[in-house]
C-alpha cells in the first residue's frame, strides 16, 4: 500500500459519520435527506439510510465485499453482495450483483483510476470474482432492459 492510499484510508476513518450525513444533506437538498451512513474500507462495507422528500419511510442499502480491479488498465467494479429493505430495490441489486462492471473512461477521473482501485481493491482475486467466471459486462443500456423485461 503506497503512503497516499494509507494516508487516504487514515482520513476516511477519522472522518465522523455526522459531517458525511451533513454535506451529503447540502448536496440532496430537495431530493432526499440521508439519515445514516457507515462505511468501512477493511471489510470494504457500506450501509446508508436514505429518506426521499415527500416519502414517510426511509429506504435502507447494505453493501457487502466490494472492489475495484485493474485489469491492465480497464477498471472494473464488482459487488458481492447487496440488498435492502425494499424488495424493487434488492430485485435490482441482485441483477447487479456477483458481476464485473466495466467503469467507463472518464477524462477528469482517468488521473486518480489507479489509486481509486488501489484503496477498493479486493483482498485476492478469488474474493474479487464469484466461483463462476464473471462475464466483463457494460452496464446495461435502457434499450436492453426493456427486452429482458418482456
Amino acid at each position: 500500500m503506497s503512503f497516499k492510499t494509507g494516508l487516504i484510508k487514515m482520513a476516511i476513518k477519522c472522518t465522523p459519520n455526522f459531517m458525511v450525513i451533513w454535506v451529503a444533506n447540502i448536496v440532496l437538498k430537495g431530493i432526499a435527506e440521508l439519515k445514516d451512513f457507515s462505511f468501512d474500507l477493511e471489510p470494504r462495507t457500506a450501509y446508508v439510510q436514505i429518506q426521499l422528500v415527500g416519502e414517510v419511510e426511509t429506504i435502507d442499502v447494505w453493501v457487502e465485499d466490494f472492489a475495484i480491479i485493474n485489469n491492465d488498465g480497464a477498471y472494473q467494479l464488482i459487488i458481492q453482495k447487496a440488498e435492502s429493505n425494499r424488495i424493487w430495490l434488492s430485485n435490482i441489486l441482485a441483477r447487479i450483483t456477483g458481476k464485473a462492471w466495466s467503469i467507463p473512461e472518464i477524462p477528469q477521473l482517468a488521473p486518480h483510476l489507479e489509486l481509486i482501485s488501489e484503496l477498493f481493491k479486493a483482498e485476492s482475486q478469488e474474493q474479487a470474482t464469484p466461483e463462476q467466471e464473471v462475464p466483463k459486462l457494460e452496464a446495461p443500456k435502457q434499450e436492453d432492459t426493456e427486452h429482458e423485461e418482456n
